[in-house]
């Protein structure tokens, strides 16, 4: 998917503002709000999640619980969550480090299901502490219900409290910001590039995090500093890694070359429709229509095209960091099953041979009555 993209510099084309999802950019520095709208609906936040997941280990190793090098396991329970995961094997370790930079890069849930149990001691308690957590720092619309972001029923969030995390993450942890803004992963057995198209293609672009399930559509949080200015965005329900990227480049553009005269995001009061539940795009977004729209959206290389005058083409490879298992702690692959043919075939000649031999008459014994010998067992 992340193969390539090549950039088409001009005005944005196909976009209705009275259309647009939910969304909001806001100085860091400050906390004013400089842009947003729907800002206070609720949404599916998908791997956006992650976001938590991170500021909870991150907060385990300033208290001194964790470090960067502790052992991560991943449990049975981790290893059989869906993709977009790592594949590795159930007994494997990776350091938190490691984990850290698969969850944030490589959006890894067996990798976020493993950091939550590290963390929390198991995922119920550790979805326990993202949601008093939430509350503590005033993200009043948002309920996780587990630690990846994978569909579940109850989970939600708005663009304005993904934008107090977000906020909080980078005024709180600076020194972890790192995490946010590598290019890639590579896990020993394959690289992985990272689905925040802006890293590397937008200038400032430092972070954070991208999401995607068919119920939520395309999200993604993004942060950008330029001469010292830091301002983060949150663009919810984009019908495409294309139109994620190119609305977060241009709420991101606008807010570094604009002045930050907004509302304070703590004080910016609820409107618009916010309803009990998480708004659904499903029918929207995963439909035939949209994806052959969307794979149109690929140049003859299938490279996706970014039609953003802000974002440029990488002119050099990604650069990729280590992030795979602790040298000697994954099991090996289990052995091959056998074909379920051959090992019919295999018990119907065994049992063939074990089958007691049919004695037959002596060649000089008189000829026996049907009424006078019992019937023979019929052989194959």
């Amino acid at each position: 998917m992340l193969a390539g993209v090549v950039t088409m510099g001009g005005a944005l084309a196909g976009r209705d503002a009275a259309l647009a999802n939910p969304y909001i950019v806001v100085d860091v520095n400050s906390g004013q709000v400089i842009e947003h709208s729907d800002a206070f609906r609720k949404w599916y936040p998908a791997s956006l999640t992650k976001l938590m997941t991170a500021y909870l280990a991150f907060s385990a190793m300033k208290e001194g619980r964790l470090k960067p090098d502790s052992p991560v396991t991943i449990s049975q329970k981790a290893a059989s969550a869906p993709p977009s995961k790592t594949f590795f094997r159930a007994g494997a370790q990776v350091t938190l480090d490691n984990a850290l930079k698969l969850l944030l890069v490589k959006s890894a849930n067996d990798i976020a299901v493993a950091i939550a149990e590290t963390v929390g001691g198991s995922q119920d308690a550790f979805v326990a502490k993202m949601n008093a957590e939430a509350q503590r720092l005033g993200m009043t619309s948002t309920r996780y219900v587990n630690p990846n972001g994978l569909p579940g029923k109850g989970q939600y969030t708005t663009a304005r409290d993904l934008a107090v995390l977000a906020v909080t993450i980078k005024r709180e942890f600076p020194q972890y910001a790192s995490y946010f803004s590598l290019e890639g992963v590579d896990t020993g057995k394959k690289t992985y590039g990272n689905y925040n198209m802006l890293i590397g293609r937008f200038d400032g672009a430092d972070g954070m995090k991208t999401g995607f399930i068919c119920a939520s559509g395309f999200n993604q949080v993004s942060s950008a500093t330029r001469n010292g200015r830091s301002v983060v965005s949150v663009v919810l329900g984009e019908n495409s890694l294309a139109g994620r990227t190119e609305r977060s480049a241009e709420l991101l553009q606008k807010a570094l070359t604009t002045g930050a005269s907004g509302v304070p995001l703590g004080k910016l009061a609820p409107y618009g429709e916010q309803g009990t539940e998480a708004n659904d795009v499903s029918a929207e977004i995963c439909n035939p229509q949209a994806a052959k729209v969307r794979s149109e959206g690929r140049d003859d290389a299938g490279r996706m095209v970014i039609k953003s005058p802000y974002v440029h083409e990488m002119d050099r490879p990604p650069v990729y960091s280590f992030a795979g298992v602790i040298p000697g702690t994954e099991p090996p692959p289990p052995p091959p099953k056998p074909d379920a043919k051959k090992a019919d075939s295999k018990k119907k000649d065994q049992a063939a041979k074990d089958k007691p031999p049919v004695k037959k008459p002596k060649a000089d014994a008189p000829p026996a009555t049907n009424a006078a010998v019992p019937a023979q067992r019929p052989v194959n």
